[in-house]
């Protein structure tokens, strides 16, 4: 009697957790590809369940997108290997190049991002699909915890978020670790594109991957990135806690009318609950998100001006005032 692997009972377990999520997309969806293992293995998991459920809807509502960033001398060959992939499976496939001189990791985040919303906007694409796994997940919070970003950005990375009113993202391999998806590619031949700017240390995400993880694991604890992910979770849920109360605070204090919030009841507010109420009145009202600095700064004026007098603060072009029972923005003259 032939036994089953490991990693074959896990690969059974994931077929069955992705499966439940291929049968919500019922709309449209762009999947973003890269030519390595975790975009080929997702595009050939969702290429597999298309055809086992012969669903012809989801077939023709399914297209590819792929970002040339032109980092390498071969970034033509990879683009060319690329389209004859997806054409060798009937598929539409989209491509759009990032400038040349485009080198810095987070500007080329930022412009792909930007391309895929801008993308399914006008191809009326209602969910954007990506190869993210649980690696990644690791790698992106040790970035940011190194940059000093709070819990929302530690957790940032999740596996259904919304980017406009009617765009989702989606990264359904996010519950999977590279080395499965790597032994997978393995085992069933796939075409993975070998990207050997994933070596090259100048990038700091590279660095993270092959120098400080290796370097946790040796001399710290060998299952450092499930320790991690388990603390991503319940950084999540606190996250998810102080997001919605801020809500509800927010909810409360405004001004029914008006462009205010009650200064009375803010001030009665934890000091991290009044910076996420004041993020809250920014962005949902002005359109821009200040800086975490800046804001500490107004916060600590508020909460030491004890005599509640009528006085102004400078917030980039605009003035916030602070009477003695609201706080409200108005335009500098």
């Amino acid at each position: 009697m032939q036994t089953s692997t490991p990693k074959s009972s896990m690969m059974i377990k994931n077929q069955l957790k992705i499966k439940k999520f291929y049968k919500k997309l019922e709309s449209k969806q762009v999947i973003a590809i890269s030519g390595g293992q975790d975009s080929i293995y997702l595009l050939n998991l969702i290429e597999h369940f298309q055809d086992q459920y012969q669903n012809k809807k989801n077939k023709e509502h399914t297209s590819y997108i792929y970002i040339d960033h032109q980092w390498r001398k071969d970034s033509y060959k990879q683009t060319i290997h690329i389209i004859n992939y997806i054409r060798s499976i009937k598929r539409k496939i989209y491509v759009y190049q990032l400038p040349q001189n485009l080198l810095s990791e987070k500007l080329c985040r930022i412009y792909r991002y930007h391309l895929f919303t801008k993308h399914a906007i006008q191809y009326s694409n209602k969910f954007i699909v990506t190869g993210h796994n649980e690696t990644d997940k690791v790698e992106t919070f040790l970035n940011n915890f190194f940059r000093g970003s709070g819990l929302q950005g530690t957790t940032s990375l999740v596996a259904k978020s919304k980017i406009t009113q009617n765009i989702y993202l989606l990264r359904p391999l996010l519950h999977l670790k590279r080395s499965y998806i790597y032994w997978a590619c393995k085992k069933f031949y796939l075409p993975i594109w070998s990207d050997n700017t994933n070596y090259k240390y100048k990038f700091e995400r590279n660095r993270t991957r092959c120098e400080l993880i290796p370097y946790l694991k040796k001399y710290f604890h060998r299952n450092i990135e499930s320790s991690i992910n388990l603390l991503l979770k319940n950084c999540y849920r606190d996250n998810e806690y102080i997001r919605q109360s801020t809500i509800k605070l927010y909810l409360t204090i405004k001004h029914p009318r008006y462009i205010a919030i009650n200064h009375k009841k803010f001030r009665k507010q934890n000091f991290t609950l009044q910076l996420k109420i004041m993020q809250v009145f920014c962005i949902y009202n002005l359109n821009f998100n200040p800086k975490q600095n800046e804001m500490v700064k107004i916060l600590i004026d508020i909460n030491t001006n004890t005599i509640y007098k009528y006085f102004k603060i400078a917030l980039e072009d605009l003035q916030m005032n602070i009477s003695q029972k609201w706080i409200y923005i108005t335009l500098q003259i």
